[in-house]
C-alpha cells in the first residue's frame, strides 16, 4: 500500500513539474508572438508613411522615381511601387534592385485582380487598403513567393487623381522585422486558415510543441501569424540522481511492458501477414491484367485468373510448361529464341513489347507484355514476372476510328462536289450551247446543195467535237476527284500535286473572274504525303480564297497565288494568298472549329479537316492577314508545311518560276 502511494505521489510530482515547465514555455512563445505582431504593425505603418511621403509636394515623374528607388533600397520587403490612373492603368513603376522583377515571369496584367480589389476598397475607404495574399512565380530557378499589394489613393486638392500600388513580400517582411535572437529560437510563418504556410522565417524548424497564433489586422486584410518554438517538451529527468531512482523504479515495469509488447507485435505481425496474403490473392484475382511468372529455366510457375481467361487455358495446364500452349505453332521458334535471350540475363525493354498469343480455340490476338525481374526476400533473382494486356479491343477501336475518319473525308469530298454543282452547270452551259449552235448550223448547211456548204459542215463538226471534249474534261476532273481513294504516304512532286487540282480550281476561278498564279521553285521539291488527302486540302484552301474575293475585290485584283518554297531541307511550305478582305478577328479564334462556318450553305468541315490532315502529316496549318500598299486589309495567306523527301545530296538554292493562268 505504501509503495503504491509513494509511486502515485512520485508520479504526481513529476507530472506537476512537467506541467509547470510546459506552461512557462508556452507563455514565452505567446509573448514572442505578441511582440512580433506589434513589430509587424509598426513596420507596415512606417511603410505606409514612407509611401505617402513619395507624393508630398506633387513631385515630377523623375523625382518620384528617384525617391521610390531610394525607398526600395531601404525597405527590402517592398518589391515594386506603381503609379496608376483612375482606370487602374500603370503610368509608372519601379522594381526593387535586390532581385529580378517580381512580375518578370507572369505579366502584371495577368495577375492584377487582387490589386484591383484593394484599390476599390481604398477608394471606398478614402485610405490605404491591403489586398489578399497571392503567389507570384519568379524567373529562373528561384521558385516564387507570397506577396500582398498595398493600394493608396492619390488625392490632389481634394480630388482623386489615381492610386499608388506597392507590392510587399511576406517572407522578406518577416526577415526584416523579426529580431535575430527571436529567429534563432523560433520558426515564424504566415499561414492561412486551413494551416497552409504562406511565408516562413527563422533559422530552426519548429518542433510543433509550443505554438502560438496571432492575427495581424490590417485595412482590408487579416494575416495569421504562427510562432513555433524549436524547443521540445521539457526533459523528464532534471539530474542524474533522479534519473537513477526513476530508472530503477521503472526498469521492472519496462521489462514487463516490453514482453507484453513483443507478444502483441508477434501476434499482430502474423495477423498482418495473413491479411496481406489474402489481400494480394484477392487483388491478383480481381485484376483484368494477366500476370505470369517464370523461373530462370523459362518454366511457368504462376498465372492469375485474368491470364487464364485471356488465353482460355486453366492454370493447371499452364504451370510447368516451357513451351506454353498459347504460343502459335508458327511462332514457337521465334519465341524460344527470344526466351533464350531473356534467360541469359538481358533485361527486357521497360516500355514493353508487343507480340502474338493464341487462344484455346486457335484465335490469334495481339498482346502487350511488360516484364521485370522476379526477386525473392534475400534479393536473389529467381525468374521473371510478366504483365500482359490484351490489345484486341484497342485494335478494334483503332479500326473504327480509322473507318470514321475515312467516312468523314468522303463526306467532305462529297460536300465539296455538291458545292461545285453550280460551277459545273455554269462551265458546261458554254460548250453545250456551242454544240447546239453548231449542230443547228450544220443541219441548215446540209439543206444547202452547193459545194461551199461541205467545208462549213466539216468545220462545224470539228467545233462540236472540240466543245464536247471540253465538257468531257470538266466532268472527268470531278469524276476523278470523287472516286479517288486514300493511298499510303509516298513522294510526290509539288507541281504534280498542284496540277491535279488545277482543273477544279479553274472552274471556280472562271465563274468568279479570278486569275490563278502558280509560283514554284526550281528544281521542284518533292514531299512525302497522302496525295488524295493533300489534294482535298489544296482544293478547300484555294476555293475559300476565290470565294473571299467574289463580292468585295475589284475584278482586276482578283488574283489567287499558289506558292511553294523549300527554306529548310526537311520541310516544304505551301502558301495560298488571296486579295480578299482577310479574316475577321472575331472569326479567327473559331476558324478551325468543326461545324463553324460563315457561309449559309457551308458545312463547317473544310478548314477543320484541313488542319487535321496537315497535323497527321506532322505539319502545321496557320494563316495571317495581309496589308495592301495603302495600309488597308489586302487579303489573307494560308500556309501549311509538309515533310520534304530526304535529300541524298547537298540542297541547291532554289530559283522560282511563275505560271499564270488567266481564267477571266
Amino acid at each position: 500500500m505504501f509503495v503504491g502511494l509513494l509511486l502515485v505521489a512520485q508520479s504526481l510530482l513529476v507530472w506537476l513539474t512537467l506541467d509547470f515547465e510546459n506552461n512557462r514555455a508556452q507563455e514565452t512563445v505567446d509573448g514572442v508572438a505578441a511582440a512580433v505582431v506589434v513589430d509587424l504593425k509598426q513596420a507596415l505603418r512606417r511603410d505606409q508613411q514612407n509611401l505617402q511621403a513619395l507624393l508630398w509636394n506633387q513631385p515630377s515623374p523623375q523625382e518620384w522615381r528617384h525617391d521610390a528607388s531610394a525607398l526600395l533600397r531601404n525597405r527590402r520587403q517592398l518589391l515594386r511601387i506603381e503609379r496608376r490612373d483612375m482606370q487602374m492603368a500603370i503610368t509608372d513603376a519601379v522594381d526593387s534592385p535586390f532581385q529580378q522583377p517580381v512580375f518578370g515571369k507572369i505579366p502584371r496584367d495577368d495577375i492584377d485582380l487582387e490589386a484591383d480589389l484593394a484599390c476599390a476598397a481604398a477608394k471606398r475607404q478614402a485610405g490605404p487598403a491591403y489586398s489578399r495574399t497571392y503567389f507570384v512565380p519568379m524567373p529562373g530557378s528561384m521558385g516564387g513567393q507570397e506577396v500582398i499589394d498595398l493600394c493608396m489613393p492619390v488625392v490632389n486638392e481634394g480630388r482623386a487623381e489615381g492610386f499608388m500600388v506597392s507590392t510587399l513580400s511576406l517572407p522578406r517582411l518577416l526577415d526584416e522585422v523579426v529580431p535575430t535572437d527571436v529567429m534563432r529560437a523560433h520558426e515564424l510563418s504566415f499561414v492561412e486558415g486551413d494551416g497552409t504556410r504562406l511565408a516562413r522565417a527563422g533559422v530552426p524548424r519548429g518542433a510543433g510543441v509550443f505554438k502560438s497564433e496571432r492575427l495581424v489586422d490590417l485595412p482590408g486584410l487579416t494575416l495569421q501569424l504562427r510562432v513555433d518554438s524549436s524547443s521540445g517538451r521539457p526533459q523528464l529527468i532534471p539530474n542524474l540522481t533522479t534519473a537513477l531512482v526513476l530508472g530503477l523504479s521503472l526498469a521492472l515495469g519496462a521489462v514487463v511492458v516490453l514482453l507484453a509488447r513483443d507478444v502483441r507485435r508477434r501476434a499482430k505481425a502474423e495477423s498482418a501477414l495473413a491479411e496481406s496474403l489474402a489481400f494480394r490473392k484477392a487483388m491478383e484475382d480481381s485484376l483484368v491484367t494477366g500476370l505470369r511468372a517464370r523461373d530462370l529455366q523459362g518454366r511457368i510457375t504462376y498465372v492469375n485468373p485474368a491470364f487464364c481467361e485471356m488465353v482460355g487455358f486453366p492454370a493447371s495446364e499452364l504451370i510447368g510448361q516451357i513451351v506454353p500452349s498459347y504460343w502459335p505453332p508458327e511462332k514457337v521458334a521465334e519465341y524460344l529464341e527470344r526466351q533464350a535471350v531473356r534467360m541469359a540475363g538481358k533485361s527486357p525493354p521497360r516500355e514493353g513489347y508487343e507480340t502474338l498469343f493464341m487462344r484455346r480455340d486457335g484465335e490469334r490476338f495481339p498482346v502487350m507484355i511488360y516484364e521485370a525481374q522476379l526477386v525473392d526476400g534475400t534479393g536473389t533473382h529467381t525468374g521473371w514476372m510478366s504483365a500482359t494486356l490484351d490489345l484486341s479491343a484497342q485494335r478494334k477501336v483503332e479500326e473504327m476510328s480509322r473507318q470514321q475518319q475515312e467516312r468523314l473525308q468522303a463526306t467532305a469530298r462529297l460536300a465539296t462536289v455538291g458545292e461545285m454543282a453550280s460551277l459545273l452547270s455554269h462551265e458546261l452551259n458554254q460548250p453545250l450551247a456551242a454544240i447546239a449552235s453548231y449542230a443547228v448550223g450544220s443541219l441548215n448547211l446540209m439543206n444547202d446543195p452547193s459545194e461551199d456548204a461541205l467545208p462549213l459542215v466539216r468545220q462545224a463538226a470539228q467545233r462540236i467535237a472540240e466543245q464536247a471534249e471540253r465538257a468531257g474534261r470538266v466532268i472527268k476532273s470531278v469524276h476523278d476527284f470523287v472516286r479517288r481513294r486514300e493511298q499510303a504516304h509516298e513522294p510526290v512532286r509539288t507541281d504534280h500535286l498542284i496540277d491535279s487540282v488545277l482543273p477544279l480550281v479553274r472552274l471556280q476561278a472562271r465563274k468568279s473572274g479570278a486569275r490563278i498564279e502558280v509560283d514554284l521553285p526550281s528544281p521542284v521539291p518533292r514531299v512525302v504525303c497522302d496525295r488524295t488527302m493533300l489534294e482535298q486540302v489544296m482544293l478547300n484552301l484555294t476555293r475559300n480564297g476565290i470565294q473571299s474575293m467574289e463580292s468585295v475585290t475589284p475584278l482586276e485584283r482578283r488574283e489567287l497565288l499558289i506558292r511553294v518554297r523549300q527554306t529548310h531541307p526537311r520541310w516544304v511550305t505551301f502558301s495560298i494568298v488571296d486579295h480578299g478582305p482577310g479574316v475577321d478577328p472575331e472569326v479567327a479564334s473559331r476558324l478551325f472549329t468543326p461545324f463553324f462556318t460563315t457561309r449559309t450553305e457551308g458545312m463547317g468541315l473544310g478548314l477543320s479537316l484541313c488542319r487535321t490532315v496537315i497535323e497527321q502529316h506532322g505539319g502545321v496549318l496557320d494563316f495571317q492577314n495581309l496589308q495592301g500598299e495603302d495600309g488597308r486589309p489586302g487579303g489573307a495567306e494560308f500556309r501549311f508545311t509538309l515533310a520534304a523527301e530526304p535529300q541524298h545530296g547537298p540542297m541547291h538554292p532554289s530559283r522560282s518560276r511563275t505560271l499564270t493562268d488567266s481564267s477571266t
